[in-house]
């Protein structure tokens, strides 16, 4: 009996730690974070940014409806440029005949027009941009380019997540190509958890971005 008392007391002991002004404090599973309501998500974001870029993480509560997209690359909507070549990928409603504006690179432009699939793609499933929680992205390097345009997606990115204040409520401008920072085409200050990636093939002839998403259904 003497025996087990003592464990008892060992346990209760590791539960707690001493401060730095000598005080005991808990340090057990009771102090961690609440997980997130049934049926809400909620991002992590980085401490102390007005305007992050992405989530460190998304919690997720119980019973939440979720939507994952298929990976969607560009429409090859610039029937003007060669088929399967990285210009017939240039969404001509934002660019229209094709041109692009002074700066903005091939990988900006199929990722302005890969995002406005998702919204599409969204939209059909009932949900939006502001419903994502996480995306996944992946790049192809353009040609003769030795390495991925991350900063090219990065600006398509922030024209349709992450561009607004998150400490006014104001968008925040954002650059297209080298212009002066303007507008973002679709406010929201959604900020999903993502990770982009520099691949080697994406699997059609002239993609340089393809990107999916997971997003939820927003609590009614």
């Amino acid at each position: 009996m003497k025996r087990k008392l003592l464990a008892g007391v060992a346990v209760v002991a590791l539960s707690f730690t001493t401060g730095a002004a000598g005080a005991t404090t808990a340090a057990g599973w009771w102090d961690r974070p609440k997980p997130p309501r049934p049926g809400t998500v909620v991002p992590a974001l980085p401490a102390g940014q007005a305007n992050p870029m992405i989530a460190n993480g998304v919690g997720i509560g119980a019973n939440t409806p979720i939507y994952k997209t298929s990976g969607l690359g560009p429409s090859a909507l610039n029937t003007g440029a060669p088929a399967g070549s990285e210009a017939a990928y240039i969404d001509t409603v934002v660019f229209p005949g094709g041109t692009l504006p002074a700066g903005v690179t091939i990988t900006e432009a199929q990722g302005i027009n890969a995002l406005r699939r998702i919204g599409e793609n969204l939209e059909a499933a009932g949900l939006s941009y502001e419903d994502v929680y996480t995306m996944r992205v992946f790049l192809q390097n353009p040609a003769g380019a030795a390495t991925a345009d991350f900063a090219g997606w990065n600006r398509a990115y922030r024209q349709y997540f992450a561009n607004t204040d998150l400490t006014t409520g104001k968008f925040v401008p954002v650059p297209l190509g080298t212009a002066a920072p303007a507008k973002p085409f679709y406010l929201n200050k959604s900020r999903p958890s993502r990770f982009a990636l520099e691949i080697e093939n994406l699997p059609v002839n002239g993609w340089l971005v393809e990107v999916e998403v997971d997003a939820a259904y927003p609590k009614r």
